[in-house]
């Protein structure tokens, strides 16, 4: 890929899309190409990204049925329209985007922008090649537009069903993770020190995403009345998640932390909710993924395909979810699990994969 400007299309909904994106910059600055990170809500008029992301929010924290609702409906159903509604809104604001800074290539994070770009590039009104990052380990069909030019995939299963579903080319792609989860700096006295945990604790990391959502507040006590492990709940942006934790004593419960890659290098393991980008940073890190009431929608059939890919694994319900914590104490046991998802890590980086040498 020649040195010039690439613009990645992402989203602000919840962290996972926008930090994938951000990575994804980073990473190509350092092979001499501008990138630019758009939010494709922004693109949509009369405010309707803000009001979509608020609504998301909404919902996520108060009534993650409905959202479980409106996924089986918009996202699953062989009934579903193909293409996102709010596709041809954002669709003339992105080719005014790029008529005025033309972009070598166009990368989508999110499923909205894949639908956009791929709208533009069968169109013809879209001259950069567009492919489509994925972000899910289940991918739904609001994912998927014909008129991109390729996807890259996080597992070989994906990139198969993909490639199948497109007829695009579909490449299997190694997670987009900060290299400080690969390789932290840690002394793990200081980290439990520093959030109130004993040196005999043995640290369960519950993941609730940036909005802070899920049943984590009776996953927390399921680790706590076990008396076997310590509850560390990342409570995100939701500051009532984070006060009512605090108050009613149930291990440890922090806000939004720029540490985590110190904390999952001193956790036992990660209880995760939603499939997102923490499953992929804590795989980085080495650390085994167990899902347990994941959210409705893309965050239950994450989990799932997580479980199948070998990756993680599911808990049905409370007592699976203890024993399954208690057979990561077999190191054998501990070191296949841990290889299943260091194995993803063997993959090309994406941006090698957009064109970029490795230096």
């Amino acid at each position: 890929m020649p040195t010039s400007r690439l613009l990645i299309l992402s989203a602000g909904m919840g962290a996972g899309h926008d930090g994938v994106a951000g990575e994804l910059a980073r990473r190509l600055a350092t092979h001499g190409v501008e990138a630019e990170v758009v939010d494709v809500l922004e693109l949509l008029p009369l405010r309707l990204g803000r009001a979509l992301r608020w609504w998301y929010g909404w919902t996520m924290r108060s009534a993650p049925w409905l959202y479980g609702v409106v996924y089986q409906i918009f996202f699953v159903s062989d009934r579903a329209p193909s293409t996102s509604p709010l596709t041809v809104l954002a669709a003339a604001r992105l080719e005014a985007l790029v008529r005025r800074h033309p972009p070598v290539a166009v990368v989508s994070t999110f499923h909205l922008a894949a639908q956009v770009a791929g709208h533009l590039r069968e169109r013809g009104r879209l001259p950069a090649t567009s492919t489509v990052l994925l972000t899910d380990f289940a991918v739904h069909r609001l994912w998927l537009h014909p008129g991109n030019d390729g996807y890259l995939c996080p597992t070989a299963a994906a990139a198969l069903g993909v490639a199948a579903a497109t007829g695009r080319p579909a490449s299997c792609h190694a997670p987009v993770v900060r290299e400080v989860f690969r390789r932290p700096a840690v002394d793990p006295a200081r980290v439990r020190g520093r959030i109130g945990a004993r040196p005999g604790d043995t640290l369960v990391l519950i993941s609730t995403g940036a909005w802070g959502v899920g049943r984590v507040e009776e996953t927390a006590r399921v680790l706590a009345r076990s008396g076997r492990y310590l509850p560390v709940i990342l409570c995100g942006h939701n500051g009532r998640l984070l006060r009512r934790l605090r108050a009613a004593g149930t291990g440890v419960a922090l806000g939004w932390r720029d540490d985590l890659p110190e904390l999952m290098a001193t956790a036992y393991a990660v209880v995760d909710n939603a499939a997102g980008l923490t499953c992929k940073e804590a795989l980085a890190a080495g650390v085994p993924v167990i899902s347990y009431l994941p959210i409705p929608g893309h965050g239950r059939d994450g989990a799932l395909a997580m479980a199948r890919e070998g990756l993680s694994v599911h808990a049905a319900d409370a007592a699976r979810l203890l024993a399954a914590l208690d057979r990561l104490r077999d190191s054998a046991e501990r070191e296949r699990q841990v290889a299943r998802g260091t194995a993803l890590f063997a993959s090309p980086p994406a941006e090698v994969l957009l064109g970029c040498p490795v230096i």
